[in-house]
């Protein structure tokens, strides 16, 4: 194997030898890729410039120095991944000399980036849930096309986990954890925590629903249970699923990646925008938590943002 040559020196400075002896460390004992060492390099670089403007030496630096120079980084307007990377590359090199003996501990333990905001769930627009739903393949098995039609609108019409979906057996008893009652048009569904709650089906999911049911039977094994099935005649998986969903969005001419989930939340986001009621999506959703549905709020105040944006006068003076 032919031997790995030391990393160049990063222009613009060089560092401290007992910090390029740990570079070489990572680059020759860790086999670090060349980009990942330079990154360290980088952030390790800042860290000796940091204790040489406070004065201190790099083995005495104390963690309210490292909370402090986390903090001016984020002043300098480095995000939170960027002070994550640089944080976990000081405490890597404070880590190495505790075991080496240098020092006795590590300032940099217990010292935490910033949270980055999590970003909001991606919904479709109204009418490109709408398109999908009422879409159907213009190719393949009759049988398969009324059951993927029956999938999305179950996701979309009833804002179903994808687990919820494929849990679903095709009649009510016996060890069923889910089921739809076309008598009553809601369909019992077991969520996350076991816990289970009804939600009610529209009348365009259960004309999807009865459709799939009356060809059902051509494609199901004769002892399976479940509600929807595949080609073998088994209960569908999450992960067939999600790769019909991808299919069906793509043949529909939807611009977007679409999985189950961004269903659900197009769901919960289209409902919101027309009731306002967030108590209620909360209970349709069955999340535990008020805060959990909170963050559809967000989503309507984006779509309101947009309609401002494009029939406002003076939308188009605001601040760039």
């Amino acid at each position: 194997m032919p031997s790995r040559v030391r990393p160049p020196d990063v222009p613009g400075g060089g560092v401290d030898p007992d910090i390029q002896r740990y570079l070489d460390f990572l680059h020759t004992e860790r086999r670090l890729a060349e980009r990942s060492v330079t990154m360290v390099r980088d952030a390790l670089r800042q860290l000796q410039a940091n204790a040489a403007a406070h004065p201190v030496p790099l083995r005495e630096v104390q963690p309210h120095h490292v909370r402090r120079w986390a903090a001016q980084l984020r002043e300098r307007g480095l995000g939170p991944r960027s002070i994550a990377i640089a944080l976990s590359a000081w405490r890597g090199l404070y880590r190495w000399w505790g075991l080496n003996g240098e020092v006795s501990a590590n300032p940099v333990d217990g010292v935490r980036a910033p949270k980055a905001p999590k970003p909001l769930p991606k919904a479709l627009s109204v009418d490109q849930a709408v398109a999908l739903a009422g879409h159907l393949a213009t190719h393949g098995d009759a049988a398969l096309r009324a059951r993927d039609h029956c999938i999305v609108e179950l996701l979309y019409g009833c804002g179903l986990r994808v687990g919820e979906l494929v849990g679903l057996d095709s009649r009510a008893g016996g060890a069923a954890a889910g089921w739809v009652d076309d008598a009553d048009a809601t369909a019992h569904v077991l969520g996350k925590g076991s816990k289970r709650r009804s939600v009610p089906v529209g009348a365009p999911a259960l004309q999807a629903l009865q459709a799939w049911r009356a060809v059902r039977p051509g494609l199901a094994s004769p002892d399976e249970t479940a509600l929807l099935v595949s080609r073998r005649g088994t209960r569908l998986s999450a992960s067939q699923v999600r790769s019909r969903l991808k299919a069906l969005a793509l043949q529909a001419g939807l611009p977007t990646h679409v999985h189950p989930h961004m269903l659900r939340h197009s769901f919960a986001s289209h409902l919101l925008q027309s009731s306002g009621d967030l108590r209620a999506v909360q209970e349709l959703l069955g999340h535990a938590s008020i805060s959990t549905t909170q963050v559809y709020t967000k989503l309507d105040f984006q779509h309101l943002a947009k309609v401002y944006d494009a029939a406002h006068p003076r939308a188009k003076r605001r601040p760039a």
